[in-house]
């Protein structure tokens, strides 16, 4: 809010002043807990002075146009100019705005500033009408001439009247000061212990914080968010260490971190004198606002005295859930997700735990994983939504997973499962390769997606409640890291899809009429053996399988132009057979790009896009296709027959290298072509006089065209 909030009286006072006239040379915005700066420099002395013209009605017009003409302008018919024009004599009015003086378009603008300023929330005190984020104590405002002399700027808002005194630490130096300029101003706020620029204030904390660990053979835990945050609630940091209660070491070093993170604000110190960065939790790290003459010892001391109760609700839970893993075992600890909706149409947690077993059991043999301990993995991954330690902590959901798994004796990657199968989160987070985890992590993002567009609950626009579109991006992003062969739609979505409508159908969720599907079962047989079912039994396809796949596509448009690859060139690769392969598709891709961004590639798609417009012109009048029967011996001149050859000789390299995925060997073989359309285009006519000679031709330039599209669908690539 802070930050924001400095970016905002900037723009917004910057932008009015230049629309008032008064251009600048630059500006500085700084923020604290406690104020807003915002410096400009090389400012105008006053607005220029304009001159308007505005021309007027006739001279011979109705007197009441003339009386609205001055009205309109605010002046007086003395002012008034006559000026020959094309339709005869016509008035002008000539208005001059005089310049106005910086300090009153300063005070109007910033008033206006301060009264409509966009706080997320704000607040209304006292008497006045003003709101504002936290009462607002005091405004400096002055304006420093080029000789040094300052200037007041007559403000006064709700009785707040401006001035050039301000205060420094709050504590530590509680006494007013004048300033006359913004250099005065910034050296007497350090003398007055306070850092104006957050960047720096961020950068002595982390800085301080790695070298008191150092000293001492620790390492701080990076964390940039809070690293901000912090930076945010002090004027001038003081950084100091503390020690965590020895009771409390034993603690999982992710419980430790996030207590004291999101209760404390403190940054957690590891150890890592034996050479290991992952060592354990073992000091905290906290940022005073103050200087004191014990050296920060009484802080500390009640920062760990509440850090030691905040830590003992934690061991509590850490120790109470251990205990019911001990007793009950993980699925013990689960059965209270029956009781948790996960959505009303689509049954509780505990049904889509249901759900997601199988799928990972079906799936694990196309990633390399037994499909036991993937059915395993996927049975207990939700169960430590019902720990105390997740109630109290929500984003410890899957790490306290990891650690009760391993409690629980589970082993052979289903631990890892646990707290892998929610990965990843967004763009740069990891993502799972242990092949138990990746068919967990496929199976849970799946059966959400299916099972939103089941019950027809998509993103719409820029809302997503439910996060389909992180889901879809995860399923790319497992499916493209670890180089799998999935023929996503035919092999999981469409049949776990109809899986899904038809056990809504069953309780009831969605009427009957809506559906034409079999009666499925997770128990009796596989997902492709259901979906041949399905197709045998003369069962339709599912229309909104179609939508899903699109969704997929869309979002990985979105992946690919991260990575590089023009929108276009994925369109074309899209375009082709086997797109619910992602794996294929982006090598595809990969290889289209790389190639046109050769002289080669690019002389290549123009000459494509000249022989596929000449074809389709042709093939519109004549009414026919242009595909076939293209023979040599009709060949008239030396570049024609060459044409010949190369395209014999570029279609026996692009099938087997189609064949064997190759694309980069496909579009070299296509790029082998271009010499011999360039030259055939440079000495040959399509459309000869002959007819035979020009349905010959067409038909040669059909065999590039199919030779081309056989690789990608180049009429969607621009150029």
């Amino acid at each position: 809010m802070q930050a924001r909030a400095a970016q905002d009286l900037k723009a917004r006072m910057t932008d009015a002043l230049v629309e008032a006239g008064l251009t600048y040379a630059g500006a500085v915005a700084h923020h604290t807990p406690r104020r807003l700066v915002l410096s400009v420099q090389g400012l105008l002395d006053q607005s220029p002075t304009l001159r308007e013209e505005r021309k007027g009605p006739r001279v011979d017009a109705p007197e009441k146009a003339v009386e609205g003409f001055l009205r309109g302008a605010g002046i007086d018919r003395s002012q008034l100019q006559e000026r020959d024009d094309k339709k005869g004599r016509v008035y002008f009015a000539v208005i001059e705005h005089p310049g106005r003086p910086a300090a009153e378009i300063i005070a109007e603008t910033l008033e206006n500033v301060v009264r409509n300023f966009p706080w997320p929330k704000s607040m209304r005190w006292g008497a006045g009408s003003l709101k504002w984020v936290r009462p607002l104590h005091s405004i400096l405002c002055i304006l420093t001439a080029d000789s040094g002399e300052a200037q007041v700027v007559p403000l006064d808002i709700d009785g707040i009247k401006a001035g050039d005194t301000t205060y420094g630490h709050r504590f530590m130096a509680p006494d007013g000061f004048a300033v006359t300029s913004y250099d005065d101003y910034t050296a007497k706020m350090r003398r007055a212990r306070v850092m104006l620029d957050a960047d720096e204030r961020a950068g002595h904390i982390w800085q301080e914080a790695q070298n008191i660990a150092f000293s001492q053979g620790l390492e701080v835990v990076e964390d940039k968010g809070l690293l901000a945050e912090v930076a945010g609630l002090v004027e001038w940091p003081v950084t100091l260490m503390g020690e965590i209660d020895e009771e409390f070491l034993d603690l999982p070093p992710e419980v430790l971190q996030t207590s004291m993170k999101e209760h404390q604000k403190f940054f957690s110190v590891r150890n890592v004198q034996n050479g290991d960065s992952a060592g354990g939790i073992v000091r905290f790290i906290t940022v005073a606002n103050i200087e004191t003459p014990d050296h920060g010892a009484t802080i500390l001391a009640g920062n760990q005295k509440v850090l030691s109760a905040r830590l003992a609700d934690a061991k509590f839970f850490w120790e109470n859930d251990l205990r019911i893993v001990r007793d009950k075992g993980l699925t013990g600890m689960a059965e209270g997700l029956s009781d948790v909706t996960f959505h009303r149409k689509l049954g509780s947690q505990a049904d889509r735990v249901a759900r997601i077993t199988a799928l990972a059991r079906e799936i694990a043999p196309m990633v390399g994983a037994k499909p036991d301990l993937a059915a395993e993995a996927a049975q207990i991954c939700k169960a430590d939504l019902q720990s105390e330690m997740v109630g109290e902590f929500p984003e410890l959901q899957g790490v306290m997973g990891r650690y009760y798994a391993q409690a629980a004796g589970h082993d052979d990657g289903v631990p890892e499962a646990c707290e892998m199968h929610y990965k990843p989160l967004g763009p740069g987070d990891t993502v799972p390769t242990e092949p138990v985890s990746v068919a967990v992590a496929l199976a849970d993002k799946i059966d959400t997606l299916t099972g939103f567009w089941a019950i027809d609950e998509k993103p719409t626009g820029s809302k997503d409640p439910y996060a389909l579109r992180r889901a879809a991006l995860g399923v790319i992003r497992l499916v493209l890291a670890n180089g799998l062969r999935v023929e996503l739609a035919s092999t999981l979505v469409r049949p776990y899809h109809q899986n899904i409508r038809a056990a809504l159908e069953r309780h009831g969720a969605i009427p009957a009429e809506e559906l034409n599907l079999p009666e499925l079962s997770f128990d009796k047989v596989g997902l492709v053996e259901r979906y041949q079912e399905s197709k045998e039994g003369g069962t339709e396809d599912v229309p909104a399988v179609d939508d899903l796949l699109a969704f997929f596509h869309d979002r990985l448009k979105v992946h690919l132009r991260d990575e590089g690859i023009r929108h276009d060139v994925i369109d074309a690769c899209l375009a082709m057979d086997g797109n619910d392969d992602l794996t294929l598709l982006v090598k595809r891709a990969e290889a289209l790009a790389e190639f046109l961004k050769t002289d080669d590639g690019e002389n290549l798609l123009q000459g494509f896009k000249r022989a596929n417009n000449i074809l389709t012109q042709a093939e519109e009048k004549d009414g026919v296709e242009y595909s076939f029967g293209a023979d040599v011996k009709f060949a008239e001149v030396e570049e024609e027959r060459a044409l010949f050859d190369a395209l014999k000789a570029a279609d026996g390299a692009i099938k087997p290298a189609m064949e064997a995925e190759d694309f980069a060997a496909a579009m070299a073989a296509m790029a082998a072509l271009r010499p011999a359309v360039d030259a055939f285009f440079e000495a040959v006519q399509v459309n000869a006089e002959n007819p035979v000679v020009r349905r010959n031709r067409l038909n040669l330039l059909g065999q590039i065209r199919g030779i081309c599209l056989a690789v990608a669908d180049l009429t969607r690539v621009e150029g």
